[in-house]
């Protein structure tokens, strides 16, 4: 096989709104062929995730939860956004998580949140 000339697809889906709390977040496919929406631009250490919770994104674009313990200690991963949702009552799992909800919740109060791009942005092959 040759080189590719351009950068291979990713399987991103793009962002939506929450339909609990509005906020933005990513849509991102799943090995098992599903879709889990993640907390935007969050990206924490993953061995500050307990494993069952930790989304590790691969070269295709997808994710899947990342149960080796201990992990990497400098590995990244994502955060499905029903955890930081403010418009949900969890327990507190962590206190960083516990900040994001709050942080959220403000974000949501000041009417901060960036637009959402066009959908011919979010779906380039729609039309």
């Amino acid at each position: 096989m040759g080189a590719l000339e351009e950068k291979p697809r990713r399987l991103d889906g793009g962002q939506s709104r929450c339909p609990r709390c509005g906020l933005l977040g990513d849509w991102v496919a799943t090995l098992e062929h599903d879709w889990v929406l993640l907390e935007p631009d969050m990206r924490p250490l993953a061995h500050t995730v307990p494993a069952d919770r930790r989304w590790i994104e691969l070269s295709d674009g997808r994710v899947t939860v990342y149960g080796v313990c201990p992990p990497d200690p400098f590995q990244r991963c994502r955060i499905a956004h029903d955890l930081a949702c403010p418009a949900q009552t969890l327990p507190d799992l962590w206190p960083w998580l516990t900040s994001l909800r709050i942080e959220n919740a403000r974000r949501v109060e000041r009417g901060d949140d960036p637009e959402l791009p066009p959908s011919s942005e979010l779906w380039p092959d729609a039309g």
